[in-house]
């Protein structure tokens, strides 16, 4: 993740020619950003997915202790869980559902980003019953972990490419959308007791 709070000596004016020329201090400037425009969503998808990085801090998420413990990311919130307890209905969902909901969007991005797939789409039914045995639940899991890896990994594919308001605008929703159920899913756990 990029730090949110630069060193102020690497916004100390070098008496260099790049400085004092507009074009080269742009390209400069190009040259000295690491990563790129798809990197800084994958860092949150990230976090909200797989948790925190063991030991550093989070952009938004409780800190992950150095010893990998606290991690409150989405798969190790639902593999904290039984299948009863992600079938229980909480204020008229369950968390099966949510993940079943979740697994389904972030394969819909990737078929509406990568192969041009405009649906039609069943949100209503990706929640599924909302009931889930004991290997349905493992299967939940792993179709979400599959989901974003497939997500992850398409992304990776568009970092080269221009920054286009389509491109960005699919992978930042996806990612909020993770994030938001996380936090619906969360918010149910602790209703669970």
């Amino acid at each position: 993740m990029t730090e949110l709070v630069p060193d102020a000596e690497q916004h100390t004016p070098a008496t260099t020619e790049a400085t004092t020329n507009p074009a080269q201090a742009v390209a400069q400037t190009d040259a000295d950003q690491s990563g790129t425009w798809v990197d800084g969503i994958l860092d949150i998808l990230k976090e909200a997915v797989e948790g925190g990085t063991p030991g550093q801090g989070t952009a938004f998420l409780d800190g992950t202790k150095a010893d990998g413990s606290g991690n409150h990311g989405l798969l190790a919130t639902l593999d904290g869980l039984t299948a009863a307890q992600a079938s229980q209905e909480v204020h008229g969902s369950t968390i099966a559902g949510h993940t079943l909901h979740t697994a389904y969007h972030l394969e819909v991005i990737v078929r509406w980003e990568r192969d041009g797939d405009r649906g039609p789409f069943d949100w209503k039914g990706s929640f599924g019953s909302g009931q889930v045995t004991d290997d349905e639940w493992d299967e939940a899991r792993v179709r979400l972990r599959v989901a974003y890896d497939a997500l992850c990994a398409f992304a990776r594919t568009q970092a080269t490419q221009p920054a286009t308001g389509d491109a960005v605008g699919g992978l930042s929703g996806g990612m909020a959308h993770v994030v938001y159920h996380l936090g619906s899913i969360r918010q149910m756990v602790k209703a669970l007791g």
